[in-house]
């Protein structure tokens, strides 16, 4: 990534191979997974929250194989099959090496080839931690996911499933059936009906597509519940716990999420924005639930690493049933 800017601010380059320092490990890249976030990086739409030392490798999330560790590193041995969320300030995924610290890397789904797991860290991660962590989903309770058919939605769901929730969400027809498979009880078809219109009492929110969707689901929300948005604006709870930013950037966000907040006090409920945090342990998680047969990536394309820029421009179509994904 050689500036902020659309597809032609990336390029493919010759750089220097990593090595690993203490506590990290080198990788040897198979497959890494493409995300909204990256592209919202390269546009630079998050410069306020983390400005980046370009000209630099991007990337968020990988599968591959251990080829060293640095000094201290006890968990992985060279050889071993893991995936990864890498490090938000340094990225690197889309190289052939990286290097990440070995408490973001976990051991590989067994049950999984790499493009599948290259693409289950960031989602995984965000939809664990925005159900488990901040909704605190529970047995019996009912909760909305907007946009269930894509990367984060496909996996939120089963999530949800497996805590004991009923899940309602919005699709397409073509998304339908994929989403009912998932474990989604109620689907809303999003281009013939509001589900504002459907829904009333729901215990919590988890929101993937933003704009009017995120005002909506306050209103199907019982008072006192939760929206927990990743397509929203975030909030000053966002820079504080999230980003650990400064006043200026708390005050910042404090203002730009007024709006938003103040909908959600009319409602009586609570908004959160919220950045995951990469973490070796929660992808455990998600490991052993995908060995168990709990959890199923949903892989919508796989392109070959030469064809990158392609492979963004369709995911910014924002048409994908799962994820998107580059193989080396």
């Amino acid at each position: 990534m050689t500036r902020y800017g659309d597809a032609g601010a990336m390029e493919l380059r010759d750089v220097p191979e990593p090595t690993p320092g203490s506590g990290e490990v080198l990788i040897r890249v198979r497959a890494a997974g493409l995300n909204p976030v990256d592209f919202k990086i390269r546009e630079g739409k998050l410069r306020l929250l983390k400005r980046l030392d370009l000209p630099m490798v991007a990337g968020s999330e990988l599968s591959g194989v251990v080829e060293a560790v640095g000094d201290g590193v006890r968990r992985f041995t060279v050889g071993d099959p893991v995936f990864a969320r890498v490090d938000k300030g340094k990225l690197g995924a889309y190289a052939p090496y990286a290097v990440v610290d070995e408490t973001l890397v976990a051991q590989m789904p067994k049950s999984l080839h790499f493009t599948d797991a290259a693409g289950l860290p960031l989602a995984g991660l965000t939809a664990l931690q925005a159900l488990r962590d901040e909704l605190a989903v529970k047995e019996g309770e009912r909760v909305f996911i907007s946009g269930g058919a894509g990367g984060v939605g496909t996996l939120a769901i089963q999530l949800a499933v497996w805590l004991g929730a009923k899940v309602a969400t919005t699709a397409s027809p073509r998304g339908e059936e994929l989403v009912r498979s998932l474990g989604a009880e109620t689907v809303i078809d999003y281009r013939t009906q509001n589900f504002k219109d459907r829904l009333s009492d729901y215990d919590g929110a988890f929101d993937l597509t933003g704009g009017q969707d995120l005002i909506d689901s306050f209103a199907i929300l019982k008072r006192g519940a939760k929206t927990v948005s990743v397509a929203g604006i975030p909030d000053a709870t966002t820079a504080r716990v999230d980003l650990d930013a400064g006043p200026l950037v708390t005050a910042a966000l404090t203002v730009a999420s007024a709006k938003i907040r103040r909908a959600a006090r009319r409602k009586g409920v609570g908004y959160r924005y919220l950045f995951m945090h990469p973490s070796g342990a929660d992808l455990e998680v998600l490991a052993e639930l995908v060995d168990k047969g709990r959890l199923e990536t949903v892989t919508d394309r796989v392109f070959p690493f030469e064809q990158i820029t392609e492979a963004f421009a369709y995911l910014e179509q924002g048409h994908a049933k799962g994820k998107v994904v580059v193989q080396m």
